[in-house]
């Protein structure tokens, strides 16, 4: 009989009490009974949960190994992260330890520095105070015997007075001095022979207090009067004020002026030369002769500076003879001409040493652009040990001077982190400092082009270089010109206008194409006739407005864009017409539809402004990214302003940095890019080495990549030992691919690979071939990645993989398909080979040891061998057709 469980029971009695009782309590009854089952089914899981271990499922033995198996693997990557994080905090401690060692150094290096200039500060004050003493002194020696000197031909005059009155009149000479006073007279001094030959003039006494007035001289005795002590025009041209110097003291023994007072003026006026007008006239001299050779030093400075501003090499040249000779003549701006010239070693002979002292005096004198020399010879270490710290303190000197260089490498060095902490704000700071003055200095139109030419790409592909333009096309197209092509004027006007690609600005030049291309009716000549007469083109044009108005609204008659454009910056400034925002407006907007970028600037700024129009920062930033995608250094400077300030947008201190660098890249100094590029051409290496590497320390990509290529090439500068070669291309080769080169990616991956300045590491070669295969999709650097999964080389060693990235490199370049071919080829081969190897019974069908016949680089042999039978096969194929 099977029994009922207690909830099956209580169920029953319900049903029973139900029956019998009623209705309610049942439903009572059932409620508990309900309430009974839940609390059972709950005690039944948690007994349930409750269970012994040894009524689970057990696991296998073999389980229970791969669960040990994955407990180990687990502790030992647990303990593998650990170490690694260990080796982390050591690498970040020992980090630190040698920023503090560089701070110390730089702190040691600011505090001797300081000492330094407080020990010439305080010899400069001593030797100041010593001349100043030297000069009162002087001064009052000369003061006190012009007085003692005046004083007895005073008392001469007056004896020799009495002495004509006593012949006359009979009477007995009695001193004037003794009547006067009581007081016995001083002993009688002659005038010395001296007197008479400096013939040193002493007015004579027109009152005398306490005295007896002497009686007026007869004629012959004012003669002779005359004759002793000056004429008497210039007794009458002096004041009648009386003078200290015209009555005689009132005691012999009394010396007439304080020792260490220096005399008055009323003191002076009684001798022909007073002490301070002999001083005055010894300082005099001695400045006469400063200024003559301050204005020879600048007149030499301004030939020079005429000559080197030629376009003709020799004449720039000659420049330097001129700065040598205001150099000598202590002239500072031909001293710091002088300095770098020796220093670049392109006009003057290359000279480390004598460029550092040059600059180094300068320095201690405060020039700016000198400290910032400094600082780029301890940065590079170029004939010296680099010296990070001192470079430093030198930067940050000029900086404050005011040197856009220095400020432009402290903005760089704190944006990469580049012997400093990294810090965006310090960066934007300095690179919005030079951003202002190149703004300051960039016209309407935009500025000059900057050229950039890469070595490296000149070199790889020769033909596809479209930055320099070359000679024999530039005659062509001159060719064409004279025989009347308005084409032809047009690009030549505007390339001698703007400069660039080979070519020197040349204004003369340009207007004589642009006036032969408007003279047959072409918009553009006169568009660009109303830009050169608007804003001034050097020597060969004068600005004028109405001339300017004129040309742009004969070109905007045609819907020119230059000339609609032009039309607006008039209005819009109010230049020879009235100022009319709306007209302006209009014509930028017509510029700007087709697509010219000063009307997409200049609308821009209207908007930005709310000149004319409702302030719309949208519409500011929108017409200014259209005009930076034409590279106008004006868009990209208002568009970091925005940036910087979080105006219309969010703030981005990133973003502003780089338009900011964008700006600053494009000020005046970038003009050493293409005279570096010319030293190199010429091939003087060493001068471009330098000039390359002073532009890669203001953080041009450009300039570092080509630093790194000229040394790759196996650089013999004197300015460079050789065993630092390799380390220092490796250097700037890590710049350049920071910036986002990826040729420069690919060679530090190269660098790693060979070992050339670091040490052989696979992993640190892959990792760059990785990043530049991934970010920037370089052919070469999946055949590389490749040719490493192929061999195993710092990663695992996978066919699959390795055929993978062949094909991804064939894919991307077309340069790359005849050598993938042949490594596809190289491949297959070691594939069937591997395969047959496994094939055999006793997993070896045969053993073939190819380094054994051919060499460890037997691979290289058949790639070589393989592209000769490629060779062939296409040789027959061609001869058959």
């Amino acid at each position: 009989m099977k029994l009922l469980r207690p909830h099956q029971a209580c169920l029953l009695a319900a049903a029973m009490l139900f029956v019998t009782s009623g209705v309610t309590q049942a439903q009572d009854i059932v409620g508990r009974a309900q309430e009974d089952v839940d609390d059972n089914e709950d005690q039944q899981d948690n007994v349930r949960e409750e269970q012994p271990a040894t009524s689970r499922l057990q696991l296998t033995p073999e389980e229970e190994q791969h669960f040990r198996e994955l407990k180990r693997l687990h502790y030992e990557e647990e303990q593998r992260r650990v170490t690694e994080q260990a080796k982390v905090q050591e690498e970040q401690r020992r980090y630190v330890s040698e920023q503090v060692k560089i701070q110390e150094e730089q702190r040691r290096y600011i505090s001797e520095q300081a000492k330094v200039q407080e020990k010439m500060g305080e010899e400069q004050k001593r030797r100041y105070v010593s001349e100043q003493v030297k000069i009162q002194e002087k001064m009052r020696d000369s003061a006190t015997q012009k007085q003692i000197r005046a004083m007895k031909m005073q008392q001469e005059a007056l004896e020799g007075r009495d002495r004509t009155e006593d012949s006359r009149t009979g009477s007995v000479h009695v001193d004037r001095t003794e009547r006067a006073d009581g007081n016995p007279p001083g002993p009688e001094i002659g005038r010395s022979q001296e007197y008479y030959r400096k013939d040193i003039e002493v007015p004579m006494a027109t009152h005398q207090p306490n005295t007896v007035p002497p009686t007026t001289p007869p004629a012959h005795t004012q003669a002779q009067s005359d004759g002793d002590f000056g004429s008497q025009h210039e007794q009458e041209d002096r004041p009648l004020e009386p003078s200290p110097l015209e009555e005689p003291p009132t005691h012999p023994q009394e010396p007439p002026t304080p020792l260490g007072v220096l005399p008055t003026a009323g003191e002076e006026e009684g001798s022909g030369m007073g002490p301070e007008e002999e001083v005055e006239e010894e300082i005099t001299e001695e400045r006469r002769e400063q200024l003559a050779k301050e204005k020879e030093a600048e007149r030499l400075f301004s030939e020079g500076m005429a000559l080197r501003n030629s376009t003709k090499k020799s004449d720039q040249k000659s420049a330097y003879t001129y700065f040598l000779q205001a150099a000598d003549l202590n002239h500072t701006m031909s001293r710091e001409l002088v300095g770098f010239a020796h220093l670049y070693g392109d006009f003057l002979s290359q000279n480390i040493t004598r460029a550092m002292e040059v600059l180094q005096d300068l320095a201690d004198n405060g020039s700016p652009k000198a400290q910032m020399g400094l600082g780029f010879i301890y940065a590079a270490g170029i004939g010296t040990n680099s010296s990070q710290a001192k470079a430093l303190v030198y930067y940050t000197f000029a900086a404050l001077g005011g040197d856009p260089l220095a400020q432009m490498t402290l903005g760089y060095r704190y944006w990469s982190g580049i012997g400093v902490a990294q810090s965006c704000e310090s960066a934007l700071t300095y690179y919005r400092m030079v951003s202002n003055k190149v703004a300051e200095e960039v016209s309407v139109s935009g500025g000059s082009a900057v050229q950039r030419v890469r070595l490296h790409d000149e070199i790889e592909n020769p033909g596809g270089n479209s930055a320099m333009l070359d000679d024999d096309l530039i005659q062509y197209y001159q060719f064409l010109a004279d025989k009347g092509d308005v084409q032809a004027q047009v690009g030549l006007g505007q390339l001698n206008y703007q400069g660039g690609r080979g070519v020197e600005q040349n204004y003369q030049r340009a207007l004589d194409y642009f006036q032969q291309a408007a003279a047959a009716g072409n918009a553009n000549a006169m568009a660009f006739l109303g830009k050169m007469h608007s804003e001034g083109a050097g020597d060969a044009v004068k600005p004028d407005n109405t001339t300017a108005f004129q040309y742009f609204k004969k070109a905007a008659e045609q819907g020119n864009p230059v000339g609609q454009s032009g039309l607006g910056l008039m209005y819009m400034y109010g230049k020879g017409v009235e100022q009319d925002y709306s007209k302006a407006f209009k014509y930028f907007s017509q510029a700007a539809e087709q697509g010219w970028v000063d009307g997409q600037l200049q609308l821009g700024i209207m908007y930005y402004s709310g000149l004319g129009v409702r302030r719309d920062y949208k519409m500011a930033i929108k017409y200014f990214n259209l005009a930076s995608q034409s590279g106008h250094v004006l868009a990209f400077y208002n568009l970091a302003q925005m940036h910087a300030t979080g105006t219309g947008m969010m703030r981005s201190c990133h973003t502003a940095v780089e338009l900011f660098k964008n700006v600053a890249e494009r000020g005046r100094w970038s003009e050493l890019m293409m005279e570096a590029h010319n030293q190199y051409k010429d091939g003087n290496s060493n001068a471009a080495l330098v000039m390359y590497t002073l532009l890669a320390e203001l953080g041009y990509e450009v300039a570092q990549s080509n630093v790194a290529f000229i040394l790759d090439q196996g650089s013999r500068a004197p300015v460079v030992g050789q065993e630092e070669v390799y380390p220092r291309a490796l250097l700037h080769w890590g710049r350049a691919a920071a910036q986002g080169y990826t040729v420069a990616r690919v060679k530090l991956g190269d660098y790693h690979y060979y070992g050339y300045g670091t040490d052989v590491d696979y992993e640190i070669a892959a990792t760059h071939y990785r990043l530049a295969s991934e970010q920037q999709h370089n052919a070469q650097a999946m055949f590389n990645l490749g040719y490493m999964h192929e061999n195993g080389l710092g990663m695992k060693k996978d066919i699959h993989l390795a055929k993978r990235f062949y094909d991804m490199a064939a894919e991307t370049s077309a340069d790359a398909q005849v050598p993938v071919s042949l490594a596809l080829m190289k491949l297959g081969l070691l594939y069937g080979m591997e395969t047959l190897q496994q094939a055999s019974q006793n997993g070896q069908l045969w053993t073939v040891d190819l380094e054994a016949y051919f060499g460890a680089e037997w691979d290289i042999w058949l790639c070589t061998l393989l592209a000769l039978l490629l060779g062939l096969v296409v040789l027959y194929r061609r001869t058959q057709r």
